[in-house]
Parts: C-alpha cells; structure tokens; sequence
C-alpha cells in the first residue's frame, strides 16, 4: 500500500498549490461535489445497494466529519501559513486524540505505556510548533490556525469512531453519499467566507482534476477499504509515513523547512503515536471494574 501513502501525502501539498489560485473552501465545494459525481455515476452503473434511513444519516455525518470538517479546517490553516508537512503530521495524531476520547467519554483507564505515547506524542508535537509559534512576522503561526488544525484533527477522530460503526455497503455507494456530507461543510464554508478569489487558470483547474480523481476518488476509496478489511494499527503504520513524504514535498515544491528542533518533534510525536496505538485497549461493560490500556 505504498501507492496509498503517496496519494495520501499529496493532500496537503494540493492545497499549498490552490492557495494562490483560488478559495480554498470553494475549491473543496467543488472537490466534494465532482467527487461525488463521479462515485454516484459509478454506484448507479453498478446497481449497488445505497445506505437508507438512519444509515443514510450516520454516513452523511461520516463524511461531514472525516472530510467536511477535517479538510475544510486544514485547509483553512494551510492558508494562514500552517506547512504542509506539520498538518499532515497533525492529522496523524489521530490515535492519541482516540485514546483521549476513551479517558474522557468512556470508563477505559490507560496503562502506563499509553500514557507514554500521549506524553510524548503531545512533546513533539509543542517541539514541532514552538519555533513557528515564536517566529512572529511572516511565516509565524497565529492562535486561531492553530485551533483550526487542532478542529481538524478532532473532526478526522469523530469521524474515523462513527465509520467503524457504520453498516456496511458498497464503498462506491458509501463514498458518493459521504462526500455529499463533505460537501454540505464546505457550502456553508462558502457561505461564510464568500467564492474570490478564483483564477480560472489551467493549473488551478488541473490541481482540482487531480484532488477529485487522486487523493478523493482513489485514496479515500482505499483507505475506507483499509479500514473495512485491515488492522486499525497497521493503517495507523501507514498513516505515520505521511508527514514526513508530505515535508519532503514542502521542501521540493514550496521551500518550507523544518529546524532542528521540528525534525525531532516529528520523531517524537510519531513514536507516540506508535505507542499509544499498539498498547491494548479494552471495552468496558457498564457495572464493571475498568481494564488498563497498557
């Protein structure tokens, strides 16, 4: 699944490559809505079985979620300066926003191997944003991109929680209606912020053709197979190699560059990551005495 990881990484990038060209929730809009277009046509030429009822419902707030809220929110902070490579870096922290979830909603208690990882998963990521925090000026981070990554980051938790529960049916299906909801993000997004700018240049309508066809229709299609079939921790492995590709091509495309100090935050912050998602968790049944998550 390496195709996977280099669709993947490419997500961020395509939104450093629209933001001189175009608005960025528009451009979503219209990701989503070509997107779902194209998986509609391919679910109605196949006569596959589309989710109904409250199914209908738990798929359109999926995708509202995993790809409305989390990629508007991202792309909202990758306009105000957050590096490719950190967001990607930020939307792998999914595993410890999870193990907070379970702290928090659930009655599980985590071991001391989990808290581990979220110490220093949570360590490298402050490493990670510190110096950009501290810069000022130009190229510095400000309070409200860096809520909008953290938003993001919770989205793509929620909604990663609620697909692992939804009925099953045919992916094509599924991904039409999921960027529907998507999709419904980003209208009010436009809404809220209005269409300008739009260049209408070649490269801005090319950039657009590849998010539809590569990181929407093939990534997303894979990795909600990946989830379907696979083990959530080997997913979790994948997703790791995503951030440092995604600075790899921040550096090569667009200049950016992480310090010393970024480059071992990024270390730190995965291997928590690492931690938290390999160390066993458990269910607890109302009435019972909490299991550790080692």
């Amino acid at each position: 699944m390496i195709g996977f990881v280099l669709i993947w990484s490419t997500g961020f990038i395509v939104a450093k490559f629209a933001a001189p060209h175009a608005n960025l929730q528009f451009f979503l809009l219209l990701r989503f809505a070509l997107t779902t277009s194209v998986m509609c046509g391919a679910a109605v030429a196949s006569s596959v079985p589309w989710p109904k009822g409250k199914a209908l419902l738990a798929h359109l707030a999926a995708g509202a979620m995993m790809q409305g809220v989390y990629l508007c929110a991202s792309y909202w902070a990758i306009a105000h300066g957050m590096p490719a490579g950190i967001m990607a870096l930020l939307g792998a922290l999914q595993p410890l926003f999870t193990a907070l979830y379970l702290v928090i909603a659930t009655r599980v208690r985590l071991g001391a191997r989990t808290w581990f990882g979220l110490l220093v998963g949570f360590s490298g990521v402050a490493c990670v944003l510190a110096p950009k925090i501290a810069a000022g000026g130009p190229g510095s981070l400000t309070v409200i991109s860096i809520v909008a990554a953290l938003l993001s980051v919770i989205a793509i938790t929620a909604g990663a929680l609620l697909q692992k529960t939804l009925p099953q049916v045919d992916l094509r299906s599924a991904a039409s209606v999921q960027n529907a909801g998507a999709a419904c993000i980003a209208a009010i997004m436009v809404l809220a912020f209005g269409v300008a700018p739009w260049d209408n240049s070649a490269i801005l309508w090319g950039i657009l053709a590849w998010s539809v066809l590569v990181p929407s229709v093939i990534g997303t299609t894979l990795l909600m197979w990946m989830m379907r079939q696979g083990d959530a921790t080997k997913v979790t492995a994948l997703m790791l190699l995503v951030p440092p590709l995604a600075a790899v091509q921040g550096f090569l495309f667009f200049g950016e560059t992480l310090s010393a100090m970024q480059i071992i935050g990024f270390g730190l912050a995965l291997l928590g990551v690492l931690f938290t998602q390999f160390a066993r968790s458990q269910t607890v049944a109302p009435g019972t005495v909490a299991p550790r998550i080692r």
